[in-house]
């Protein structure tokens, strides 16, 4: 429609001049049903389509020119990560498998992985036995991008998984489990909406309202890492993140430090404002 009514017409149309436009365009466009404006990352996502579209034109040779290669696209801000939970709260989670038998201590052996390392759920599922250095503390992950990075593993997952591979995955497996580290009640990997059921299960077990799943281990391993004094390159590293600026995302929401020492270091801080004295 916003194409239409500015007479871009034409796939050939679209220049540095034409995005300009449209950008300012999303900059004052209200939403109908809530008459909020859209966040960064959507206005983001709306340029980089366009963007896309483009260069994938181009590269059909479509268009003599990506007129759109040198686009400086907005930052798409920062997003806190969403149900963080306390170290207390973690714990009053990991304890619930234990009420469910053998599935229940494979579960916590999951859990456990996912605490311990922060991985992302399409990372465990890609584990195999011999991904685990149990001699040096180290585990091998599968990341995004075939990329494969190495990071330590606590001893406590560690003794919990040595009490899974020994006592509780022989009870899941078969022929066709393979070396998949972890199995499904049908002795195969995870599928990723499995496993994200049986994490938030746990969760209402625990008796917390807010959501959460796999990925709010990833967010504790950040946010507790950052809290106690961990290099950001470092946590950078144990998450797989590409950019740095994605890991930059957490210390947004690890702030008691910094709360505290701001305190205890700043003079205005130390201060009376002396506007009543």
């Amino acid at each position: 429609m916003w194409a239409i009514e500015n007479d871009v017409r034409t796939i050939d149309a679209i220049d540095l001049d034409v995005m300009d436009e449209y950008q300012a365009y999303l900059n004052a466009y209200r939403q109908g049903q809530n008459n909020q404006p859209l966040c960064d990352a959507q206005k983001r996502n709306l340029l980089t389509f366009v963007k896309t579209f483009i260069q994938y034109m181009h590269r059909k040779g479509l268009l003599n020119e990506n007129t759109l290669a040198s686009i400086e696209l907005p930052s798409k801000g920062f997003q806190v990560p969403k149900a963080l939970y306390s170290v207390d709260e973690i714990e009053n989670i990991l304890r619930q498998p234990l009420l469910f038998g053998i599935k229940g201590f494979r579960d916590r052996a999951i859990l456990e992985v996912f605490f311990a390392t922060g991985i992302r759920r399409g990372e465990l599922i890609k584990l195999n036995i011999d991904d685990v250095d149990f001699s040096n503390e180290l585990m091998r992950v599968h990341g995004k991008g075939k990329r494969q990075r190495l990071i330590p593993i606590s001893k406590r997952a560690l003794e919990w998984l040595v009490f899974y591979i020994g006592k509780i995955r022989p009870m899941f497996a078969f022929i066709g489990s393979g070396n998949a580290l972890f199995l499904s009640n049908i002795g195969k990997r995870y599928k990723p909406g499995k496993l994200s059921d049986m994490a938030s299960q746990y969760v209402k077990l625990a008796g917390i309202e807010r959501p959460g799943a796999c990925h709010l281990y990833r967010h504790s391993t950040a946010t507790e890492m950052l809290e106690n004094d961990a290099d950001l390159r470092h946590v950078q590293e144990m998450l797989g993140h590409a950019d740095i600026s994605t890991t930059q995302i957490y210390t947004h929401v690890s702030r008691a430090k910094l709360s505290a020492v701001y305190s205890n270091t700043h003079p205005s801080a130390q201060s009376d404002s002396g506007l009543f004295s």
